[in-house]
């Protein structure tokens, strides 16, 4: 996968609008903060400042501390390995003299966590190595670079986001059938976390919040661990949970509600709400394709939900998903400060986002996420649509 991943790499770097001569991944002491690519694209981790060089040309060098080069040497990836026992500074500038790049582009990013691995320290490192050249100058950020690589899924990378979605849908549908009334949200998290251990399946997200369990009524309901809140007759619970499968994620909510002793079905408004959920992912759904912006298609399933006279949810409506459970750059979301220019990224082919609006009800949180991938000319279902809003007796 890795050397899948540099390949194309190198051609994201010789596309016009990412034209970047090279791109320099700057590690070091892997074990303690590492730079979010690296077990993208080299899949080990170092021990002293090291540096993973990619020309657009299609060379590719490595320098690390010389007892680092030895593993480095047997990922088969480079083709040559540089090892340091004092500093790099020598076999850096060299290379760079070398090759003269006029742009070189470093991992740092205002707006995505996943292109923002080079640290302040590291940084200062690399400007004094670089003292008295002109390299520092030609710095860009390799945002561009790093957005399309880990959005443009591969059919390999599809294929086990997918086994983790079918995984992660086999999981709810036994929970469906555990849960009953006078149980605890973190009872339920518990038996979903027990079978998931069965399958020696890792969480998309910290064990402590996946699953996400909420029941009733609550004012957020998203990103909090379960609590001893009871599971009562006429509550609306929703949960929020992922699995990893061969490093790649899932990430999906359901919503359920428990019949009180003489209901067969959920009162008017609860189904008025879980129809509005689903009718804005649908409409969301028709509206993705390459080129669109994710601010637009927000605003198709926000306006929507407004309309039916809920208030607005108070997160962007989706995310891409891969590596980890928010994967990419662009989004489906506002033009709120906190999303920076992340919604107004064009969207690929390739890219897997969810789906995931959210309105409150006097009964509890009603709301959907779905994972969908975009395809050359609209989108594909991932997962299984919610059409039902599924029923606890």
């Amino acid at each position: 996968m890795e050397k899948e991943k540099i390949k194309q790499a190198i051609a994201i770097m010789n596309e016009p609008d990412t034209d970047t001569d090279l791109w320099m991944v700057v590690d070091k002491e892997s074990e303690l903060m590492t730079d979010p690519i690296m077990d993208f694209i080299i899949g080990t981790g170092v021990t002293w400042l090291s540096f993973f060089m990619f020309f657009k040309t299609g060379e590719k060098y490595a320098i690390v501390g010389n007892l680092d080069i030895e593993k480095t040497k047997r990922l088969e990836i480079f083709d040559d390995v540089f090892a340091y026992k004092g500093s790099p500074k020598d076999d850096l500038l060299r290379i760079l003299q070398k090759h003269n790049p006029k742009k070189i582009a470093l991992d740092y990013s205002t707006d995505s966590p996943t292109a923002d691995g080079l640290t302040y320290g590291k940084y200062l490192s690399l400007l004094e190595l670089m003292k008295n050249t002109d390299y520092p100058n030609r710095f860009i950020s390799s945002e561009g670079i790093i957005a399309k690589l880990r959005g443009r899924k591969s059919q390999e990378e599809i294929r086990r986001i997918k086994k983790a979605i079918d995984v992660t849908l086999d999981l709810y549908y036994k929970a469906s059938d555990f849960m009953k009334p006078g149980m605890t949200e973190k009872e339920v998290a518990h038996y979903i976390t027990q079978e998931r251990l069965k399958l020696g399946l890792p969480s998309s997200w910290e064990e402590e919040a996946c699953p996400s369990v909420f029941t009733g009524p609550q004012e957020t309901g998203a990103h909090s661990g379960p609590t001893d809140k009871i599971l009562e007759r006429g509550h609306v619970i929703n949960m929020d949970f992922g699995v990893k499968v061969e490093k790649y994620c899932s990430d999906l909510q359901r919503t359920w509600y428990i019949l009180r002793e003489n209901e067969t079905e959920p009162p008017a408004e609860v189904k008025k709400g879980f129809e509005t959920i689903v009718k804005s992912i649908e409409m969301a759904f028709n509206a993705l394709k390459p080129g669109v912006k994710g601010y637009d298609i927000d605003k198709i399933a926000r306006d929507y939900i407004i309309s039916q006279g809920y208030k607005d949810y108070q997160h962007g409506l989706g995310h891409q998903v891969g590596r980890t459970a928010h994967d990419g750059s662009a989004m489906l979301a506002p033009d709120w400060e906190r999303y920076g220019k992340l919604p107004f990224i064009p969207i690929e082919e390739g890219q897997v986002f969810t789906i995931e609006p959210r309105l409150y009800l006097p009964q509890g949180v009603v709301t959907i996420e779905e994972m969908v991938v975009i395809t050359k000319d609209g989108a594909k279902w991932l997962s299984s649509p919610q059409k039902e809003i599924y029923l606890v007796h």
